[in-house]
């Protein structure tokens, strides 16, 4: 299926501003459509027929939703396409009068249209709307609503209002969901002007009850509910005060009796000034147990990463001190050989060590494999200039270090055979695309005597590790002229299989 941004880009002329406001709304249909109890349906005009197409599609939690099959990617049904039309064209929120069929089902449906404010302090919005919300309520359903309903489905109304006026979503709120985002049905308080709680949903109310709140919430200050709650001694967000008492979009944590609990609030306006708001909370304590104990492993790795780094680079120094007190230059060069490889594979561990990600930017482990050229060009009394271009990208750590491996291999055999006694140039190119990972190693040296691939240690490594390891390919041939190409080719398909 499409994402979003595509079907907009390829049925509109919307402006990337255009865009990401779609996307801030979108991130919050799903709790708009609890708040309704009704499915919604995001439309953006076409520029090819003067129709509408659906880019997003939300069924409620709340409620038994109407359509089994998302609209995404489908233009407006005809029953729909004048309501929406006129909601376009007025810039103001379109109800029928009368009772939508659907599949013999009686709905209710109201077109919102969506307006984008041009900057987060100004009260200036598009001339026109950017798109048409629709929202579709199931009459057949009918029975005396209870409190909570009426009480969402006037929040509900209240963010519809301030879709049409550009009001929402708030250009201030953060801009990405974080994990464990509190939801409607996890609770909701309804705050007037002052932060006084006109409405607690019994979610809403249980989460304060568990932090050692023992009375109701409604009627008190939230302000002054959640300083009683926190102690002396505790850390306090300083977004705090301005969350509990409604006047900011963002969202904070409240701990207390070992219990955490996730505020978000969204500020109601109407004409633009602020007459309430909404705030939605939910208990995270157990999520927020799991976040800490995924922290403390990943700083576990992190050590475990630096240990190892620290152990291989001891070896590699043991192995360095015995090639140098060997009176065998067969020796020798077998302990140094192996010493280098060591020091590949410490690379990749080092730089483990200093993130929490398991994957490594290999552009920069690369990077210190290059300067090993350097120590073998000296041993072999060769000048070499070396050269990469190109980019490896992001690598999981099972793919960096059988690769570091390989090119230490390949670039040491370029200096060694192919450059020794003489002054030349290594050249490494990557190219990356979503499939394919395409390496070349180039020297101008005397290239592969007689067209023939080497039968030493070091091929064999290089293949057991780009076929066996990484299942790619490997071809060895000598460039027209001098020298020698090594192309290496890894499908990223099979990485991300293992």
């Amino acid at each position: 299926m499409s994402t979003l941004s595509e079907l907009v880009q390829s049925h509109t002329r919307s402006s990337e501003a255009d865009i990401e406001w779609l996307h801030l709304l979108v991130s919050d249909l799903q709790l708009l459509a609890d708040l309704a109890f009704a499915d919604l349906v995001l439309w953006v005009p076409t520029t090819t027929d003067d129709s509408f197409v659906a880019v997003a599609h939300s069924r409620p939690s709340s409620s038994a939703t109407l359509f089994y099959r998302d609209f995404v990617g489908l233009p407006i049904k005809l029953e729909w396409r004048d309501q929406v039309t006129e909601a376009f064209a007025t810039a103001k929120i379109i109800d029928l009068s009368t009772p939508d069929w659907y599949e013999e089902t009686p709905t209710r449906v109201r077109a919102v249209p969506v307006m984008r404010r041009l900057n987060p302090s100004g009260a200036a919005t598009t001339d026109q709307p950017i798109a048409v919300l629709t929202r579709h309520t199931n009459l057949s359903e009918a029975r005396t609503p209870s409190r909570q309903e009426l009480t969402f489905n006037e929040c509900g109304n209240e963010l519809f209002g301030m879709i049409a006026a550009g009001d929402f979503p708030d250009l201030g709120a953060p801009t990405g969901p974080r994990r464990g985002a509190p939801r409607a049905s996890d609770g909701l308080l309804r705050l007037d002007v002052d932060g006084n709680v006109t409405f607690a949903s019994p979610n809403g109310l249980s989460a304060f009850n568990r932090m050692g709140f023992d009375g109701e919430l409604e009627g008190e200050s939230l302000a002054e509910v959640t300083a009683g709650l926190i102690g002396n001694g505790d850390t306090v967000d300083e977004s705090l005060p301005l969350v509990v008492t409604g006047r900011a979009p963002w969202r904070t944590d409240i701990e207390a009796r070992g219990v955490t609990v996730s505020l978000r609030t969204i500020p109601i306006r109407k004409l633009g000034e602020r007459v309430g708001a909404i705030v939605l909370c939910r208990d995270v304590t157990e999520l927020r147990h799991h976040e800490q104990e995924l922290l403390t492993k990943d700083a576990t790795i992190r050590e475990i990463h630096h240990r190892v780094k620290n152990n291989l680079q001891t070896v590699a120094s043991l192995l360095r001190i015995q090639a140098r007190r060997s009176h065998s230059d067969e020796a020798r060069e077998s302990l140094t050989h192996a010493m280098r490889r060591v020091a590949a594979i410490a690379v990749v561990h080092d730089t483990l060590s200093e993130g929490l990600s398991q994957n490594v930017n290999f552009d920069a482990v690369f990077d210190r494999v290059l300067l090993l050229i350097a120590e073998i060009a000296s041993s072999h009394n060769t000048k070499v200039h070396p050269r990469f271009t190109g980019s490896f990208g992001e690598l999981p750590s099972a793919y960096a270090t059988p690769l570091a491996l390989a090119l230490t291999e390949l670039v040491t055999n370029a200096v060694e055979h192919g450059l020794a006694g003489r002054e030349g140039e290594v050249e490494i190119v990557a190219t990356r695309t979503d499939e394919l990972l395409s390496v070349k190693v180039r020297d101008d040296g005397s290239g592969l005597p007689e067209g023939k691939v080497g039968s030493g240690l070091g091929t064999q490594i290089v293949r057991t590790l780009i076929q066996g390891e990484l299942g790619g390919t490997i071809d060895w041939h000598t460039v027209l002229g001098s020298g020698t190409e090594v192309t290496i080719d890894v499908p990223l398909s099979w990485l991300n299989k293992h």
